[in-house]
């Protein structure tokens, strides 16, 4: 299966860049490009991609307003591309439903890779990403964020997805959770859905973040 990819940046070397890194997979189309936040979003639900690569700093409409749109609309899957890493940049952007995050540092290779993971409804975040949210949540007196969850949001979900949101706070894929809890891939999924509609979530990733917020 072909991945429409729809590549937003304002830059117009980096999205060169980018464009041709993508075509230069034979199982990614470019389906457009995107100079701006609003033309992402305008864009995004004319093509209906099945990704969005997004900038996060570009005119008119930041990166992490125009990924709140398009996946609160649930036009495309949103992979976060940014030379920042910053923790309000990836806090912004899981929250806003981005279901994975990369630096432009990332190799040419790393990039197709993370394309196919998200494409495949697996969430992603860069392994310096990640290493810095695992440190923060790991620390003594993390530092509770504005709009951080209330724990009792968990009171809706079974022990059973529970469990599952715990795996997923660890970055775990569904085969791995399967594995984990002993059950079916197939029935790992069924709980991941569930558990994601159940605390209004739009991404795995989003689970992950709020699984390491709440400390499960």
């Amino acid at each position: 299966m072909t991945i429409r990819v729809l590549v937003a940046e304002d830059q117009s070397a980096v999205r060169a860049g980018l464009v041709l890194i993508l075509r230069s997979a034979p199982d990614i189309e470019v389906v457009g490009e995107a100079a701006d936040g609003e033309e992402a979003v305008r864009l995004a639900r004319e093509l209906c991609p099945e990704l969005v690569l997004m900038d996060i700093q570009m005119p008119r409409l930041d990166g992490v307003s125009a990924t709140r749109q398009i996946a609160a609309e649930q036009l495309s899957d949103v992979l976060v591309l940014t030379t920042f890493d910053l923790d309000e940049y990836v806090f912004g952007a899981l929250r806003a439903g981005a279901a994975g995050f990369l630096l432009k540092s990332t190799e040419a290779e790393d990039l197709l890779d993370a394309v196919r993971t998200v494409a495949r409804g697996e969430g992603l975040i860069a392994p310096a990403v990640t290493r810095r949210l695992i440190a923060e949540f790991a620390a003594p007196t993390p530092v509770r964020r504005p709009g951080a969850p209330d724990p009792a949001v968990l009171d809706v979900l079974t022990r059973r997805e529970r469990e599952v949101l715990s795996c997923l706070g660890e970055g775990l894929s569904n085969a791995e959770i399967a594995v984990r809890l002993d059950m079916a891939e197939a029935t790992a999924k069924t709980h991941m859905s569930r558990l994601l509609a159940k605390l209004e979530l739009r991404s795995r990733v989003q689970a992950a973040v709020l699984a390491q917020e709440l400390g499960i």
